[in-house]
């Protein structure tokens, strides 16, 4: 099983890290093979809709959205973390996931996907429902955990004093962990769900 991470905090060791290591500690128990990569202190533009991508099968801009395509290629699963910003994510991870999720072909269906938020006080449901938006319009699975996948924290390290936040993030990297083993198995005995050609829709009348 291999795990891609997306941090998308522009701060490599704050509280969204902190997070993110209490998920890791649980993949390396697991036996899950698992690369972070920070992404919240890149230079990444947003999508221009330039459609270029289903021509190449990649972005037009040849940056790190292209180079962790491949990686969530291959991964069974995709963990997204960010911090609030204004009730929302931070805009260059959502600038990177638009254009991950757009440009790229390959089949997603089945892939897990968990979401991570944290914030100092405020906005963290908004943020939790605006990542997962991702996960649901590719046919992957959401991992869950006891509660919704918040943590808090303001200054650097604040987070660790979040008992309750840091068991949240174990228990969902346990879950997800057996979502993955479970559709492994499933896909071996029973295959991919059926698939439906796509029927674009732009009104009803």
């Amino acid at each position: 099983m291999k795990v891609l991470i997306l941090n998308g905090s522009p701060r490599a060791n704050g509280n969204t890290a902190l997070a993110i290591k209490e998920m890791e500690k649980v993949f390396a128990s697991e036996g899950v093979e698992f690369e972070t990569i920070v992404v919240g202190n890149k230079d990444i533009r947003g999508c221009i809709a330039c459609g270029k991508c289903s021509e190449s099968g990649k972005c037009v801009f040849d940056d790190e959205v292209n180079e962790i395509a491949k990686k969530f290629e291959e991964a069974d699963g995709l963990v997204i973390a960010s911090p609030v910003y204004y009730a929302s994510a931070n805009a260059t991870l959502m600038a990177l996931l638009a254009r991950l999720f757009y440009s790229t072909h390959f089949d997603k269906t089945m892939k897990v996907g968990a979401s991570v938020v944290c914030a100092r006080r405020g906005g963290c449901t908004a943020t939790f429902d605006e990542l997962n938006k991702f996960f649901t319009i590719s046919g992957m699975p959401v991992a869950s955990s006891q509660y919704w996948n918040n943590i808090h924290g303001g200054a650097p390290g604040d987070a660790n004093a979040d008992e309750e936040g840091k068991r949240t993030m174990r228990v969902l990297a346990r879950n997800m962990t057996f979502l993955m083993k479970s559709i492994e198995l499933g896909k071996e005995k029973f295959g991919l769900p059926e698939e439906e050609p796509r029927a674009f829709t732009n009104f009803i009348r």
